[in-house]
């Protein structure tokens, strides 16, 4: 269990077991979670949790446990907060780089003595490693999505999307981030009534609303206070363009 993945029928994965120990949680309860996962997404979510079993080492019982892929993994993660859940979501996103990389460029030695078969033993490898390496590509766009999705239909502060990007595994706090979408056009720039408003082309894209709230002064006059947030649609957005660097 000393290493965070492993290759399991030409796939990379990893223990529910390891997912416990490490972000200190019971594995029952990681179980558990599991679970309901696959009880309330769709089909294709059994794909990214294999159940399997394991024997205890010291009463020699069987128990389960679930080996799950990269996607699998992003999605039992991503309510996991915290400094030290943020190094191993790193840690373990680095592990599945690796593996990956080790797994498309793992070359079988070819023990052909005829020239002819030995070129098409060649070919076929090359042509599976492309296949492997689209796989893998197609795969990062669903786990960066997959970090987003639990917060997708509640509308959250500027303050509170950078905090989700962190744990999303790139480093912004909220000054950075305001000058960020301001730089890249999402919030306006210019200084006066409307700084740091959603500019109209975020707003048209649904990535923003604005909170307004009246306000009553002592005096009896009110004002109205505007707050701009981020919409679900808007941190699934934000924070895939972060993760890809889009938005330095």
């Amino acid at each position: 269990m000393n290493n965070l993945a492993m290759i399991s029928n030409g796939q990379v994965v990893v223990s529910s077991r390891q997912i416990a120990e490490n972000f200190e949680k019971r594995h029952d309860s990681i179980l558990r979670d599991i679970d309901n996962l696959l009880e309330s997404l769709p089909k294709i979510v059994d794909t990214l949790f294999i159940p399997t079993t394991y024997i205890h080492e010291q009463n020699k019982q069987t128990y389960r446990e679930y080996l799950m892929t990269r996607d699998g993994f992003s999605l039992l993660v991503m309510g996991f907060t915290g400094q030290k859940a943020l190094e191993w979501k790193l840690k373990y996103i680095d592990a599945f780089n690796r593996m990956e990389k080790m797994l498309v460029n793992q070359a079988p030695s070819y023990q052909i003595a005829d020239p002819i078969e030995r070129a098409k033993a060649w070919i076929q490898e090359q042509e599976e490693k492309k296949a492997l390496e689209g796989s893998i590509e197609a795969l990062k766009p669903k786990a960066l999505f997959a970090d987003s999705v639990a917060t997708s239909k509640t509308c959250i502060l500027i303050g509170d999307l950078a905090k989700l990007i962190q744990q999303n595994g790139h480093q912004i706090g909220q000054n950075r981030l305001f000058e960020a979408l301001r730089k890249n056009g999402y919030l306006i720039r210019v200084k006066g009534y409307s700084y740091n408003m959603p500019t109209q082309k975020s707003m048209e894209q649904g990535l923003f609303e604005i909170k307004e709230t009246v306000i009553s002064h002592s005096d009896g006059h009110t004002t109205i206070s505007k707050t701009p947030k981020v919409t679900g649609k808007g941190q699934i957005y934000f924070v895939n363009k972060f993760l890809k660097g889009e938005i330095a």
